[in-house]
C-alpha cells in the first residue's frame, strides 16, 4: 500500500484491474485505492505476471502492507516463499465448489453449527492467512464474534462496534469472505447507524432512515427483491460514505446562511458567440460561463478577503493567495474539489485551461494529495444542468461557498443612451452563495456579489482572450 500523502496511514482497495494470471506492464494502472483524501489510480510497479492478490476489493489496509506479487512468469511451478502463497491465494476464486468440500481445518472457531459460508471463508484463506493484514481482535468483543475469521480491520472494527456475531453471517466475497457491505446489511437489518460507523463523534447526527416514517417499507438486507419487494439497499461507495461524512460535519461546524444574487451575462454571452468557436478549435473545449464566473470571483474577493478566509480559534484566518476549489461531479459515483492554486495569477485562458485540467484528472482519477488540498474559497457549478438556485453545502474549513445555476434568456431592462429605458433580451442567471456566519454578515457578501455582478457585467471580456 502506498503513501499517497503525509497524514494518510490506510487505504482501500476498491478496484483490482489486474487478475491472478494476468500480464502486466510496468507503469500499468494495477489497482484503484481510496483513501480519507483522494481516490487513485496506483501504477504496476513493474513488468510480469500478478502471481497472487493478497487483499481484496473493499478491504482497508495500513500503508506499506503487501498487496500483490508480480512475478516474472517463471515461478508458477512452485519455486521460491512467494510462489506457494500465491498458489494458495489463486485458488480461491477459480475453484470454490473444491474449497467448501475440504474438510474444516483443526482450528475451527465455532463448535458444529457454523454455517457453510463462514467455514468456506475459513477454509479458503487459511494456507496464506499469513500474508492477509488483519487487526487484532478487541478485547471488549464478544468472545465467538470474530474468532478464527479472516476479516479486513475496517469489517473487524464494525463487528465489534456493533455486536455482531459474525458466524451468522452469509459472506458475499471472495471465497464466501465476509465484507463491508454484509456487516452493513446486518446492521440496517437490526436497525443500527450504518453510515456514520468510522467517524470518531461523540454523539453522530442521526440519519433520516434511522427515523422511519409510519408505514414505510423496511430496509432489506441485500441489493436483491426480497419477497417479491422492489425496494433495493445500494451500499455506499467510498468517496460517498467519506461525502455524506464531511457534508454532516460541515452543517454541524458553520452557521450556514444563503444569499443569491441575479447576474447579467450578456457581455460574457457576446465573447462567448464571437470567439466560442475559434477557442474549441484552437484549445479542443467548449468557453462555458465557468471561468469567466470563476475569474470575476478571485478579483471579488481580492477586495473582499474575510470570504478567502477560514475559522479558527476565536479568530478569522484570512488566507493572501486564492486556491479556488472547482467541485467536479464523478460522472454520478461522488463529488470531489480539486484546487487551482493561486488562481490570482491567472487571466481568462489560464483559468479555462486549469479548470479543464483539473477537471479531466478528476474524473480519470490521476489528482494527487497536492490537487485537493489547500483550497480557500470553492465554487461549485450546476448551470449546465439549468438550475436556479443551489443552496451548496460549505467545504469545511473554507467560511463560503459560490454556486453558479443556469443561464437563460430574458427581457430585462436596459438604460439606452440618451437616459431612456427599453426592454432587450439578455443572458441572466443567479449566483448562490452559502456563507459561514460565525466569520462574516450578510452586508459584507451583499457587497461582494455585487461587486461580482458589476465585474461580470462590465468587463472587457474580449481584451482577455
Amino acid at each position: 500500500m502506498p503513501q499517497l500523502g503525509e497524514t494518510v496511514t490506510e487505504g482501500t482497495i476498491t478496484k483490482w484491474y489486474k487478475a491472478v494470471g494476468d500480464t502486466v506492464d510496468r507503469d500499468e494502472p494495477l489497482f484503484e485505492v481510496s483513501t480519507d483524501k483522494v481516490d487513485s489510480e496506483v501504477p504496476s510497479p513493474a513488468a510480469g505476471v500478478v502471481s497472487a492478490i493478497l487483499v481484496e476489493e473493499g478491504d482497508t489496509v495500513d500503508v506499506g502492507v503487501k498487496l500483490a506479487v508480480i512475478s516474472d512468469g517463471t515461478a508458477s511451478n512452485g519455486h521460491g516463499p512467494e510462489s506457494d502463497g500465491a498458489a494458495t491465494v489463486a485458488a480461491a476464486p477459480t475453484a470454490p465448489a473444491p474449497v467448501a468440500a475440504a474438510p474444516q481445518p483443526a482450528p475451527a472457531p465455532p463448535p458444529a453449527p457454523a454455517p457453510a459460508p463462514a467455514g468456506s471463508a475459513a477454509t479458503a484463506v487459511g494456507p496464506s492467512a499469513a500474508k492477509v493484514p488483519t487487526a487484532p481482535a478487541r478485547p471488549s468483543a464478544p468472545a465467538a464474534s470474530t474468532g478464527g475469521l479472516v476479516l479486513s480491520p475496517v469489517v473487524r472494527k464494525l463487528i465489534n462496534q456493533h455486536g455482531i456475531d459474525a458466524s451468522a453471517l452469509s459472506g458475499t466475497g471472495l471465497g464466501g469472505r465476509i465484507t463491508r457491505g454484509d456487516v452493513e446489511s446486518a446492521i440496517a437489518t437490526a436497525g443500527g447507524p450504518a453510515v456514520a460507523d468510522l467517524v470518531d463523534e461523540p454523539a453522530p447526527v442521526p440519519s433520516i432512515s434511522e427515523r422511519p416514517a409510519p408505514g414505510a417499507p423496511a430496509v432489506l438486507p441485500s441489493a436483491r427483491a426480497v419477497d417479491g419487494s422492489r425496494d433495493e439497499v445500494v451500499p455506499f461507495t467510498n468517496i460517498r460514505r467519506r461525502t455524506a461524512e464531511h457534508m454532516v460535519r460541515s452543517k454541524a461546524t458553520s452557521a450556514h446562511t444563503l444569499m443569491v444574487k441575479e447576474i447579467d451575462y450578456e457581455r460574457v454571452e457576446q465573447v462567448r458567440r464571437a470567439h466560442g468557436p475559434q477557442f474549441k478549435a484552437e484549445e479542443g473545449f467548449t468557453l462555458t460561463y465557468l471561468p469567466f464566473a470563476a475569474l470575476a470571483t478571485v478579483e471579488a474577493l481580492a477586495e473582499f478577503p474575510h470570504l478567502n478566509a477560514s475559522v479558527g480559534d476565536d479568530a478569522l484566518i484570512v488566507h493572501h493567495d486564492i486556491n479556488l476549489g472547482i467541485a467536479v461531479d464523478l460522472d454520478n459515483e461522488g463529488l470531489i474539489v480539486p484546487v487551482v492554486h493561486n488562481a490570482e495569477e491567472l487571466n481568462l485562458l489560464g483559468m479555462a485551461r486549469r479548470i479543464r485540467d483539473v477537471a479531466d484528472r478528476a474524473r480519470t482519477k490521476r489528482l494527487s494529495l497536492d490537487d485537493i488540498s489547500g483550497g480557500t474559497f470553492s465554487i461549485t457549478n450546476a448551470g449546465p444542468f439549468g438550475t436556479l438556485i443551489t443552496g451548496a453545502v460549505i467545504n469545511q474549513p473554507q467560511v463560503a461557498i459560490l454556486s453558479t445555476d443556469g443561464v437563460s434568456r430574458k427581457p430585462v431592462v436596459v438604460e439606452l443612451p440618451d437616459g431612456s429605458e427599453s426592454i432587450a433580451i439578455h443572458s441572466v442567471g443567479l449566483v448562490a452563495m452559502n456563507f459561514d456566519h460565525r466569520a462574516v454578515d450578510g452586508a459584507y457578501v451583499a457587497r461582494f456579489l455585487a461587486r461580482l455582478a458589476a465585474i461580470l457585467n462590465d468587463r472587457d471580456w474580449a481584451g482577455e482572450l
